[in-house]
């Protein structure tokens, strides 16, 4: 995992902070080539997700006389209908959902020095996991909306079916063949596809699968894709990019001194160390660099860090009562969310939306809807 960078004065060992991993672009893309995808909406073919660089300081500011409350455009019949899947891959159907407690240990195992596995291989894992079945529970949804801002109501929020499916996903990336152990993986994208809202009274199917393995400025990057179903139709997709650093790769730094200022803010939020400790219970993800000042300490960080798809399900949560039946959301993470902190979200219709630090405008998470 990496490491803070040293104070002025410390020798310098090339360690990097997870901000200097993920503040800048998490893909190879172009300006111009983001804008033909945005404008084509989210029926291109690629599973990656894109870089969304140019939005962290792209003026989100309503023009003047426009209401940022007002409505957004419809997007109902742009939504993506492709299925998009990888090429043939063997199947493996797990009886159920696997216990996200054991892949965490197996995960910490992997990390650990002569114990955990050093072969890194260089392409995703062969194979797809399936599991049928799976049920929410009211009392669970209802817990995570008020975590994460939503209103407590029957359809699913957008990000739900990620936590839902999530330890499919996390078996997947436990895996031997997955080419980087978790325990140092970074979560730097992610993009999600609502095709039709979801009551919480059917079962889902869900499907997970890598692909996309490729070089990164820090390491190199893989995008997780879970794909979930509802009496074999495919109603939700998520992309998860994941960066594994790694020592030799090279990059260039940031310059934190000529980022432009930040957008104008609609709404400020102040963040206490509990937004991680009750979405860790939520989510599953206890990771303790979301949940312990001690554990963030190991990993590198003063204090601990709000969890990414926590930041991106508030966001949504902001906008919940004008955003559309059917949409795609697509969020880079940029540097790491403070607990206790104020970040201040901006939004315009549209949608793109940004949360940066209230204090330094710094930019935390920078996203689009279409």
């Amino acid at each position: 995992m990496a490491r803070r960078r040293n104070r002025p004065g410390d020798s310098d060992d090339g360690e990097l902070s997870v901000g200097d991993l993920i503040d800048g672009p998490t893909e190879v893309i172009s300006a111009a080539a983001l804008a033909a995808a945005r404008a084509a909406g989210p029926d291109h073919s690629a599973d990656e997700t894109h870089d969304l660089s140019a939005y962290a300081t792209r003026d989100l500011t309503p023009p003047a006389g426009t209401d940022p409350a007002a409505g957004t455009e419809d997007l109902t019949g742009r939504s993506g209908g492709h299925d998009g899947g990888p090429a043939a891959r063997p199947r493996v159907v797990l009886p159920g959902l696997p216990r996200p407690g054991a892949l965490r240990r197996r995960a910490l195992r992997d990390a650990l020095p002569g114990i955990g596995r050093s072969r890194r291989p260089d392409a995703a894992p062969p194979v797809e996991l399936a599991v049928a079945g799976v049920t929410v529970d009211r009392a669970h949804l209802a817990e995570y909306d008020r975590v994460c801002g939503f209103r407590v109501a029957d359809a699913l929020p957008a990000t739900y079916p990620h936590v839902l499916g999530f330890p499919l996903a996390l078996r997947l990336m436990t895996l031997p063949e997955f080419p980087f152990p978790l325990a140092g993986v970074v979560h730097v994208g992610n993009r999600i596809t609502v095709h039709r809202p979801v009551p919480a009274d059917v079962p889902w199917d869900f499907v997970a699968y890598a692909g996309n393995l490729r070089p990164h400025a820090r390491g190199r990057q893989v995008d997780v894709v879970l794909v979930g179903s509802v009496d074999g139709e495919q109603v939700w997709r998520g992309v998860s990019t994941y960066l594994g650093r790694e020592r030799g790769a090279g990059g260039g730094g940031r310059d934190p001194g000529g980022r432009p200022a930040p957008p104008a803010a609609t709404a400020h939020w102040r963040l206490t160390p509990r937004v991680g400790t009750d979405y860790a219970r939520v989510s599953g993800d206890h990771n303790p660099i979301h949940t312990s000042r001690l554990g963030a300490r190991l990993f590198g960080f003063p204090r601990p860090i709000a969890h990414g798809m926590w930041s991106k399900a508030r966001c949504l949560a902001a906008l919940e009562s004008r955003l559309p039946e059917a949409y795609t959301v697509e969020v880079a993470f940029k540097l790491p969310v403070p607990l206790p902190s104020t970040v201040a979200f901006s939004a315009v219709p549209g949608w793109d939306f940004a949360l940066h630090d209230a204090r330094n405008g710094r930019p935390h998470l920078v996203g689009t809807v279409r």
